[in-house]
């Protein structure tokens, strides 16, 4: 059976980054960010019903993705998830202070076997998509995940430290579950 882990965190923490060394470690795939090209598409804007377009092209991605390992001989490898509906939920109320109950309802049908939460501590990157440079509200939102995970029974760590730290951390935690 394909073991999901889904890699969350706030802007600029090194998520996608950390999900494609991951494949590349575990010989697998990755879901990238849905997000990221929705808003390419669409002149770097978004709406709060517009979110949830990017939460239902996010899950699209993901079973995509997910179908696609399923029909290779193996299904021992591992599937890195790079965003998933609890970040959906977590950008909507910071942002709109609101979420659409589609949203909510996704985060209890789907299931991950494992969550890895990204810390704020690598330097921020400038994105034209990137919203929130500033270290109080990465922090903020940090702390919003971290209780997320806290009350919930998915196996979770924080990873943190440089991408190489952040790399052998992620395999340690996935290795636990493998």
């Amino acid at each position: 059976m394909i073991k999901k882990v889904a890699i969350v965190g706030p802007e600029s923490t090194g998520k996608s980054t950390l999900c494609s060394r991951l494949a590349e470690y575990y010989g697998t795939s990755w879901v990238p960010e849905y997000a990221r090209q929705y808003l390419q598409e669409h002149n770097n804007t978004y709406t709060y019903d517009s979110l949830l377009d990017i939460a239902k092209g996010q899950l699209a991605l993901e079973d995509k993705y997910l179908s696609s390992l399923q029909l290779q001989t193996s299904n021992l490898q591992p599937l890195f998830i790079d965003t998933e509906m609890n970040v959906m939920k977590v950008w909507s109320e910071f942002v709109f202070g609101k979420c659409h109950q589609w949203i909510i309802d996704r985060i209890v049908e789907r299931e991950y076997d494992l969550f890895l939460l990204c810390y704020t501590d690598l330097p921020w990157e400038p994105d034209p998509l990137r919203e929130y440079p500033d270290p109080g509200p990465r922090e903020q939102l940090f702390h919003i995940y971290k209780d997320i995970l806290i009350n919930q029974s998915v196996p979770w760590a924080i990873i943190k430290g440089s991408h190489e730290q952040r790399l052998r951390s992620a395999i340690n935690e996935v290795n636990k579950i493998l």
